[in-house]
């Protein structure tokens, strides 16, 4: 089967997209799939290198502006398409083609825009929500990370729930696993952070809670002898309250964000944290639950969307209100003995999430599509 992969629309800072892109192609390639990958310039090095035994193409250096992307998608990738005689198009990143000539499976990651419009911009949502009931509509597969999304998006939609291809993202845990001491007093230097700390890892977007989350940890730590720090990192995204709830932060407290962190300094920062705290008001998947849990963490997260999919028994769960973070975060702190129960079970469930397996999904979806 030859797969003509459209990964243009992954950021320049890979985030969760780009992650998932990276981790599934090398996969799919390891299951004798012939792909074709056309990407943005800047990432062909990277992709090569992922892929030697596939072929990466470059698309246009005008895409680098989306509305010319969206464009391009609708003409130059179809033609792409039919010039390459693929046999389907995976379009990674909820859009597609009207009429591309071969078959598409698209990857729908999330279905707030539907369940949770309020957390994003209304452009966003109207746009994220037309693409979806297009791919419903006229994708011959889609792909989801999750049964709730899957779930939800029929419920919107009216589709019918299997008939989505429910493919769980994996963990690299060559990469996420637990580090020994030096390495995270290098990451905790790093940081600048001395002693212990909650982290949370993640773009600060309204629907990570990431302002209930600071005011819980304030509320948690701010009458102990030794508080915890509370370390935020990942991308500024748009949500303003988040400013406002550190400005709130009492001075004998240390909470600070310190933005993306290197790939490689992922580990030591998740698998030093007393307590990783994710309480997200909604997700398509959670990679970094799993990739927390990889590491070794005690997290603490929600119950909302497909959060318990991802941590089953492994996690703590909490409320997305700023008392019941703050209580569950509290007893987290306190309770060495379960931090610990937790980081042995997260890290035998996370094992248990592997892109090979997510791999064969999108087989799975690419043949029924190839046959549609």
């Amino acid at each position: 089967m030859k797969v003509l992969v459209d990964a243009t629309a992954v950021p320049a800072d890979r985030g969760g997209v780009g992650r998932y892109v990276d981790a599934v192609l090398p996969a799919l390639a390891r299951l004798d799939v012939e792909l074709v990958v056309v990407a943005q310039r800047r990432d062909l090095a990277l992709l090569q290198e992922l892929l030697p035994t596939g072929r990466v193409v470059a698309a246009s250096a005008r895409i680098v502006r989306r509305p010319v992307r969206l464009l391009w998608e609708q003409v130059g990738l179809a033609r792409l398409a039919r010039a390459e005689r693929a046999d389907v198009l995976l379009s990674p990143h909820y859009t597609m083609p009207w009429r591309a000539g071969v078959p598409v499976v698209v990857t729908v990651h999330d279905a707030t825009f539907f369940s949770h419009p309020q957390l994003h911009s209304p452009l966003k949502a109207r746009f994220f929500r037309a693409a979806i009931r297009r791919a419903v509509a006229h994708a011959a597969a889609v792909v989801v990370p999750s049964q709730a999304t899957a779930d939800e998006v029929a419920r919107f939609t009216g589709a019918r729930a299997d008939a989505f291809h429910v493919a769980y993202h994996g963990v690299d845990t060559t990469m996420f696993h637990p580090v020994d001491d030096a390495e995270r007093a290098r990451v905790r230097a790093t940081l600048g952070v001395e002693g212990e700390y909650v982290a949370f890892l993640g773009t600060l977007e309204p629907r990570k809670n990431v302002p209930a989350l600071v005011r819980a940890w304030v509320t948690a730590v701010t009458d102990r002898p030794q508080p915890p720090a509370l370390v935020l990192a990942g991308g500024r995204g748009w949500d303003t309250q988040v400013d406002d709830a550190l400005a709130e932060v009492p001075a004998h407290l240390d909470a600070r964000r310190v933005g993306y962190l290197p790939f490689d300094d992922l580990p030591g920062f998740l698998s030093g944290a007393a307590v990783v705290a994710y309480p997200s008001l909604g997700e398509g998947f959670g990679l970094p639950v799993l990739e927390a849990m990889a590491c070794g963490a005690a997290v603490l997260t929600s119950r909302e969307l497909s959060l318990p999919e991802v941590g089953g028994d492994a996690v703590a769960y909490t409320g997305t209100g700023q008392d019941e973070i703050a209580a569950a975060l509290a007893d987290l702190l306190d309770d060495p003995a379960t931090r610990q129960r937790l980081s042995e079970a997260g890290r035998a469930r996370a094992a248990t999430f592997t892109w090979d397996a997510a791999a064969r999904v999108h087989l799975a979806a690419l043949q029924a599509a190839s046959r549609a």
